[in-house]
């Protein structure tokens, strides 16, 4: 069973807050080994989901995404450091969080869109929901991104 969350900045707990910054460490810099700025300012202005599930009777992060709001990074609102931990890719938990986020995140910037910086790779899979590619792939950190918009 998941256990949601979607909370601003500031009521996120603590040591939840640790264990969203370590994920995104492992995640984004450690197993994608892509040194940048993680920490970019952004975050305190931003409304976060966290998916929970008890994995060896310990409650443990499993996804996560950031909800920009719109002028902060781009002129739209955003989804931005979308990750699914290793423990659970492959269950389709990656899925889920977007189908929530959606929705979450148009309820608090209604009448605004998305725009997605979003890795190359992942074109089709923001495509399902309704993203499309409005740029060539460009190079940020040593990955090939695209910007998307919905």
């Amino acid at each position: 069973m998941i256990e949601w969350q979607w909370l601003a900045f500031d009521d996120i707990p603590r040591l939840d807050w640790y264990e969203v910054l370590l994920q995104r460490q492992q995640v984004f810099i450690l197993e994608q080994t892509c040194l940048y700025p993680d920490i970019d300012g952004c975050d305190p202005q931003c409304h976060h989901l966290m998916a929970w599930r008890e994995i060896d009777g310990k409650r443990t992060l499993v996804a996560y995404l950031r909800c920009v709001p719109p002028g902060v990074k781009f002129d739209e609102m955003s989804l931005g450091r979308v990750l699914t931990t290793q423990a659970a890719r492959g269950s389709g938990i990656g899925r889920e969080l977007l189908a929530k986020a959606i929705p979450l995140a148009e309820a608090l910037h209604p009448g605004h869109g998305f725009r997605i910086g979003a890795q190359a790779h992942l074109e089709k899979f923001y495509g399902g929901y309704g993203f499309r590619k409005v740029t060539e792939p460009y190079d940020e950190d040593g990955i090939l991104h695209i910007d998307m918009v919905r």
